[in-house]
């Protein structure tokens, strides 16, 4: 991104460059993510990682890395750079000079006066990487080894030297082929240089330590084999094309193809061009199902909730794509028939999906053909939660649902320690019943237009709106603190200053009266509001953390209990217009400016899934999210409806 920029100077700064991560995705499921330095800092990062329907649809990481050496006239340079223990070897890092990452990752070394650079390219119709050497200048022709370090495991393990491995390869057209396991695919490694020739010395390269996992207190050592090396000759101005693929490609290909796809990325020049170039990434289409990525690189493609949040943002006010709305909606739905109608451990999510057809009619679906095509869906989901139906949420006497399932966090807050709930929330929960009520809102509303003179649905239903009407804000209301409970259970209100109450009254029908918003905004701006989101937690509480960092334990304590959430954002801004108008625009913007200062760290390019909580606001968790990004283009869209008022 041509609008991005990296201290220079610092990029021979370990500290520097391995907190800043490149990542290139696809289609297909696949993607390529490591640090700008090309040093694995995680157990995710490699430079092919690929879906597999074989397993189940997991990812599974099948290229880790690829070591450069140059040798010019008799001297030898070693370009990569691993970790073992508190140990760098080799050292590459100390020669790069330029990182770029416009329209794809590129670093430049300098070695005396040798300038040498690397491009990373994932295809985007294929699972397919490839990487393009180009020696820029040189006293001498080079002598190029690389060294492929194959992992062949799920992104999610490690793994160790092991006497199942094969470790034999097959020769293809200017390259080899390996499988490391039965029922693997081929990796083919191939050429665009003929002259190439592998030189078969296997060793596993044992104990390599990913920083960031031993950092965070997961296991992070692995043992990675290393078949041996290619070496071929490269002429000063001159370049070579890599390929990693499931698939024999045909070499000749390769330069035309690596231009080809050049030529294809984005043009970004602005944050919003960056946006949309998220936006994109974070849609698979992989067996021509499309599905949102929930975050790169270890979180999961098609979860409930996060589909539902993240849809109008990427696909509607993004995209501006409604097709692709639909064709996203319709596979969630027929993937996610049990969370829907029969179990969750996230009940407010089913009912999210009022929400989000509500923003599609908004956005300018007719509402008619929107109800006729998803209102036994909407129906069926209020039904599912009443007595009797579902084993973790009811609804009660007085029209609330209670949600309880000893030992188990039943909202998006989800953090366990030892098994253990953080935050379990059991009871009636501020956000779900607002989901609730909302719900049942919008399909009598739906159903009094498009369902037929006679709707049974209405007859039965309507009490029981009237009922959740009556009880909610007398239930979660604290006048003392001028805001509303985060959840009340047996004990009586829980009055943890929390996010989840904005739902409350963002909701397009709320079950709390209008003048209330002001007072709900107040608490949050005093105690949540930050220049990266919103915290989950009041400073106040005891129980805050403000700093995302140290131990699982640590970290997990302060997942939900201090950290801001980028995505709380849209609800957020939402509501802030709707009650002061016009004049928040200047502080919606205000509130996007800083993640497109934070572009050049964390995920270079990408919008992180999380913030600490205090000062400076460091960016965590996921290095591109599809809720963060997704919110953002919401803030945006309401802002565009704004700006000439």
């Amino acid at each position: 991104m041509a609008f991005l920029k990296f201290n220079k100077s610092e990029l021979v700064n370990l500290s520097y460059s391995l907190k800043r991560e490149i990542l290139g995705a696809n289609k297909t499921g696949a993607y390529c993510n490591t640090s700008i330095v090309t040093c694995n800092t995680r157990r995710y990062h490699g430079l092919l990682a690929v879906t597999l329907d074989r397993f189940g649809g997991d990812k599974f990481l099948l290229l880790s890395a690829v070591d450069e050496t140059l040798i010019v006239n008799g001297k030898q340079f070693n370009l990569g750079i691993h970790c073992y223990g508190d140990i760098y070897e080799p050292r590459g890092h100390k020669y790069v000079v330029d990182f770029s990452a416009d329209p794809v990752p590129q670093i430049t070394y300098k070695v005396g006066e040798i300038v040498f650079r690397k491009s990373l390219l994932l295809a985007q119709d294929k699972d397919q990487v490839l990487v393009k050497y180009e020696l820029l200048e040189s006293p001498a022709d080079a002598v190029l080894q690389l060294r492929p370090f194959l992992a062949f495991r799920n992104i999610h393990a490690l793994t160790c030297r092991n006497d199942e491995a094969d470790t034999s390869y097959s020769e293809v057209k200017n390259g080899v082929s390996f499988r490391m396991y039965a029922n693997f695919p081929d990796l083919n490694l191939q050429f665009s240089d003929k002259s190439a020739k592998f030189r078969y010395d296997p060793v596993w390269n044992l104990n390599i330590t990913y920083s960031d996992e031993y950092r965070r207190g997961y296991d992070c050592r692995e043992d990675l084999f290393v078949p041996g090396f290619f070496e071929m000759k490269l002429k000063a101005s001159g370049s070579v094309i890599l390929s990693a693929s499931l698939i024999e490609e045909d070499p000749a290909g390769f330069r035309k193809k690596f231009s080809s796809y050049l030529a294809g990325k984005m043009s970004v020049t602005s944050n919003h061009e960056q946006l949309l170039r998220c936006a994109d990434l974070l849609i698979t289409n992989h067996n021509g199902r499309k599905k949102i990525n929930a975050g790169f690189s270890w979180m999961y493609t098609g979860l409930l909730r996060e589909t539902l949040q993240a849809l109008p943002g990427l696909t509607l006010y993004g995209l501006k794509d409604p097709s692709q709305f639909e064709e996203i909606l319709d596979n969630l739905v027929a993937d996610e028939q049990d969370r829907l109608f029969r179990r969750t451990t996230q009940v407010e999510a089913p009912l999210y999906l009022a929400s989000v057809l509500q923003a599609y009619i908004e956005f300018g679906a007719d509402e008619k053909s929107v109800w006729k095509k998803y209102g036994s869906v909407v129906k069926g989901i209020i039904e599912s939660y009443l007595p009797g139906e579902r084993r973790e949420v009811s609804m009660q006497p007085n029209g609330l649902l209670w949600a309880q399932l000893d030992g188990v966090a039943l909202s998006w807050m989800n953090a366990y320690i030892n098994g253990r709930a953080v935050t379990e929330r059991a009871g009636y929960q501020v956000e779900t019943n607002a989901f609730w009520y909302n719900s049942i809102c919008f399909a009598i509303d739906m159903e009094a237009k498009y369902g037929g003179k006679r709707s049974d649905f209405i007859s039965k239903w309507t009490g029981i709106r009237d009922l959740v009407k009556a009880n909610y804000q007398s239930v979660f209301w604290n006048a003392g603190q001028g805001c509303l409970a985060d959840y009340v259970d047996n004990s009586g209100q829980n009055n943890d200053v929390r996010p989840n109450q904005l739902y409350a009254v963002w909701v397009k029908n709320s079950p709390v009266d209008e003048e209330l918003a002001s007072s709900i905004l107040r608490v949050i701006d005093n105690e949540l509001l930050t220049a990266r989101g919103i915290r989950t937690l009041s400073p106040r509480d005891v129980k805050y953390k403000g700093v995302y960092e140290g131990t699982q334990l640590e970290r997990d304590l302060a997942y939900h209990q201090g950290c801001t959430r980028p995505f709380l954002l849209e609800p957020y801004v939402e509501v802030c217009f709707r009650v002061k108008g016009p004049a928040f625009w200047k502080k919606a913007e205000w509130l996007c400016e800083g993640f497109y200062e934070d572009l050049g760290k964390h995920g270079v390019g990408a919008f992180s899934e999380l913030y600490d909580g205090d000062p400076p606001h460091e960016p965590h968790g996921a290095i591109s999210s599809a809720l963060s990004t997704a919110a953002l283009l919401s803030v945006e869209y309401l802002m565009e409806k704004y700006k000439e008022a």
